[in-house]
């Protein structure tokens, strides 16, 4: 019996399962196997954390599903933790108080204590900074930006809007949050003709003023309403500042009631440098046997 070594890991409601080094075999199966909620440990994903020539480490990510997924913004804050708290060590090889790679740091712009690294994920490679258990990471540039797009979901004709923040998202506005059927709609838009072959992120936004607005995900991969979502909360903060207001950071109150802060800065409709910002913790580790 093989047995495989793991951190349980959780940000801001979103749960993973951290492996460090490679895995061979059906990873598909082996994911959808390690976060099944009652015969395996439970998680929204894995993350397969390895040695990487040009960034700091690599980062591969699985949904519960099976699905490789091109990239999660908790997921990498959750990744960066890691590597600040030490488990990474065997990874670069060298520990974080000796000895420290150029590109590995300590550096002013998030906390005089703040640690900054780069993940790479097949979005690109990403930047991170972590303080205490407060993880700060560097999305990739949004871009398809695409506003009103016109829908017929469940009979009924609506309005929609996508981003792409790494990953691909829907992201529609309502008023009354609480009361909209998460995963009834959000199945029907993921699963749209316009969005085929390989579906999207759908995320319900209500405004609450200026600077803050709450946020539901239905999260393709998970194939159910998770309690965050990091790309997706970057994607509704940016889409939201399209529409209501010029503020260049936007906190997300997510279904885990944690709030998520994104910054950016723009030029019109276009955002660049967006980071997202919130706490990571590491819940438990162990060993998973195969």
């Amino acid at each position: 019996m093989n047995k495989i070594k793991f951190t349980k890991m959780v940000a801001s409601g979103n749960d993973f399962i951290i492996i460090e080094g490679k895995l061979s075999g059906n990873l598909s199966r082996l994911t959808k196997a390690l976060c099944d909620r009652r015969f395996g440990i439970g998680a929204d994903g894995v993350l397969l954390l390895d040695k990487c020539k040009n960034a700091d480490l690599s980062m591969r990510i699985f949904n519960a599903d099976g699905s490789e997924a091109q990239m999660c913004g908790n997921g990498a804050r959750c990744a960066a933790y890691v590597i600040a708290s030490n488990s990474m060590v065997s990874l670069r090889g060298v520990p974080p108080t000796a000895g420290r790679r150029s590109n590995l740091k300590k550096r002013d712009c998030f906390a005089p204590a703040g640690l900054a690294m780069t993940i790479k994920t097949k979005a690109g490679v990403i930047n991170a900074k972590v303080c205490g258990n407060l993880v700060k990471i560097q999305l990739t540039t949004p871009k398809d930006i695409k506003l009103d797009i016109p829908l017929k979901v469940n009979n009924r004709q609506i309005k929609v809007n996508f981003i792409n923040t790494g990953v691909s998202h829907v992201v529609v506005f309502v008023n009354g949050i609480d009361g909209i059927d998460v995963k009834h709609i959000g199945r029907s838009i993921r699963n749209h003709q316009v969005f085929s072959p390989r579906g999207t992120n759908v995320n319900f936004v209500e405004p609450m003023n200026k600077n803050i607005i709450r946020v539901r995900t239905y999260e393709r991969g998970v194939e159910d309403e998770t309690l965050a979502c990091g790309t997706g909360s970057a994607a509704c903060a940016i889409l939201y500042a399209i529409r209501y207001t010029l503020s260049a950071k936007i906190d997300v109150v997510t279904k885990s009631q944690e709030i998520l802060k994104v910054y950016f800065k723009r030029e019109g409709n276009k955002f660049k440098d967006v980071w997202l910002e919130g706490s990571a913790r590491i819940v438990y580790k162990g060993e998973y046997y195969v």
